[in-house]
């Protein structure tokens, strides 16, 4: 089991200082095993993100909505979404009533990648929590935020 203490060698002055600085370096972990899982399907996790927003909503979504429903609030998600209709995974549809609109739609091959990747082992990032500490921990991470 990990020791944030012993990880990067050092003392805090109060457990408030160690639990921020513990929540910083757990969400830093996290993205590397994400980004490492999600590497060998040539997008990101953010990418994922999008996909799955898509896949969930069933139907085409304005690209602010996406921005809006995203779990990593990203700046870039234009970018993201360019490169994903690039891989041809997703595509826009401007609105026929206003043009400064675009709808975006998941494709069949961005489906087809979802799949793919849910059929894939992933490593158990919560190995070591039960139930309860997972409800437990999720409780307090909504309580600080």
């Amino acid at each position: 089991m990990g020791n944030i203490s012993k990880d990067i060698n050092s003392t805090f002055p109060s457990k408030k200082i160690k639990a921020k600085l513990n929540i910083i370096y757990t969400a830093n972990w996290l993205n590397s095993k994400q980004n490492i899982f999600f590497k060998p399907f040539g997008i990101s996790p953010q990418q994922y993100n999008i996909l799955r927003i898509l896949k969930g909503a069933a139907k085409p979504l304005k690209v602010q909505t996406i921005k809006e429903r995203m779990v990593e609030r990203a700046p870039n998600a234009t970018r993201l979404m360019d490169k994903l209709c690039a891989k041809t995974l997703i595509m826009r549809m401007p609105c026929p009533s206003d043009r400064r609109v675009v709808h975006i739609e998941i494709t069949n091959q961005g489906l087809k990648l979802l799949e793919d990747i849910s059929n894939t082992k992933r490593e158990d990032l919560l190995l070591n929590l039960n139930e309860a500490e997972a409800e437990q921990l999720s409780d307090l991470l909504d309580k600080m935020r």
